[in-house]
């Protein structure tokens, strides 16, 4: 049975989600917004017109989840006062806590994600790192922690490049990762490299072997976010894809390499970006996507300067590193640790199969709050 200082808490939250997400002011913006959408004219521009509705939604769902988390604790506040009068249960009670904290800790959470990238669907890459077979089974291992975390939170996961590693695993992989709301939000905590510690399978000795993946996570654009793209530097070679398919696949030259000469904005040092495409037996549609994945990467890139410079300015704030080492996964030992927020698991098991909430929600109360508001 929860205490009288657990339902203060509730409440006490409750109130200050309301302050804080400026609940008024954003029925009344709702409103306006909503009367635009009512436009004779709204839909002659299809892509303002999508831009409008997205925004609308965005604005309702942060009143909905406010509802909820009203509700839960009003309906929390009314079993509390039956339980005293033996009509209610301690185990309704306890219920209706569960809820209530469950719908403001999920609100606390979604507003440390104010980015503009914040609400995007993400493109999550993992890289193998030196170690070979080790590395490359460790990457795999990473691949289906993602997908199945994706999965357990009603994300669509598409993979549009993958190559196996040269006996186990992989060498790398691209997925994106889409279909829900703040996918990029969530998952711009697992930026960097993880390390795993355990008892290799594939030496012969039994040691215990150290690997490294890292790991990259860019918004995916869409059509509504415009992104300079110069033709001038870019390239496209076509290539035969290999994997799942059938021999066809290896007969049509379907996967396509886009090059791009990026150039630094500030320090005018260039680079080449590389993405292959090997998503369909489409030429056209894998060119398309790798267009869509280069817009990624400069948007990607773009929001990152301006990162920095917000961090220059604040310069008392922590910087967050995103090519660090962020997180040790022992398995030995029972244990995975993330570097950053000091927040462990004994659940190695778990995490493994997809259970990142801990670490996200730590990672957001910790840094959440920095990123140039």
């Amino acid at each position: 049975m929860i205490t009288q200082d657990q339902l203060k808490d509730v409440l006490e939250r409750a109130e200050a989600l309301y302050r804080y997400l400026d609940i008024d002011k954003k029925q009344v913006e709702f409103e306006e917004e909503q009367l635009r959408t009512q436009a004779p004219d709204f839909w002659d521009d299809p892509s303002r017109a999508q831009a409008q509705m997205k925004k609308v939604k965005s604005i309702e769902k942060w009143l909905t989840g406010y509802k909820d988390v009203r509700m839960f604790a009003d309906e929390l506040q009314l079993a509390f006062d039956f339980y005293h009068d033996e009509m209610v249960t301690e185990e309704e009670v306890d219920a209706d806590y569960e809820k209530a904290i469950k719908a403001i800790e999920d609100l606390e959470l979604k507003n440390m994600l104010r980015q503009e990238e914040d609400p995007m669907d993400a493109v999550l890459k993992i890289n193998s790192g030196a170690g070979g077979t080790e590395s490359q089974d460790w990457a795999s291992m990473l691949m289906r922690m993602y997908m199945r975390w994706a999965e357990a939170h009603g994300y669509k996961v598409t993979i549009s490049n993958l190559q196996d590693g040269d006996e186990a695993g992989i060498k790398t992989v691209t997925m994106e990762i889409e279909g829900g709301e703040f996918a990029y939000g969530y998952l711009k905590s697992e930026n960097g490299v993880h390390r795993l510690v355990r008892v290799s399978p594939f030496n012969a000795q039994g040691k215990r072997m150290t690997s490294f993946a890292s790991v990259f996570v860019t918004p995916l654009v869409d059509d509504t976010i415009e992104v300079f793209v110069d033709p001038a530097k870019l390239s496209w070679d076509t290539f035969r894809s290999s994997g799942a398919g059938g021999q066809n696949v290896n007969k049509v030259e379907s996967g396509v390499r886009l090059r791009y000469w990026y150039t630094d904005p500030d320090t005018g040092e260039e680079e080449e970006i590389l993405i292959e495409n090997t998503e369909t037996r489409d030429q056209p549609k894998n060119k398309e996507k790798a267009l869509l994945l280069l817009k990624s990467q400069l948007y990607d890139r773009a929001m990152k300067k301006r990162m920095e410079a917000q961090a220059k300015i604040e310069a008392g704030k922590k910087k967050i590193e995103w090519g660090s080492q962020i997180r040790s996964y022992v398995f030995d030992d029972r244990r995975v640790k993330d570097h950053r927020t000091n927040y462990q698991t004994s659940d190695v098991d778990g995490v493994m199969d997809g259970k990142l909430d801990g670490f996200i929600k730590s990672y957001l109360m910790t840094f959440g709050g920095e990123e140039g508001n």
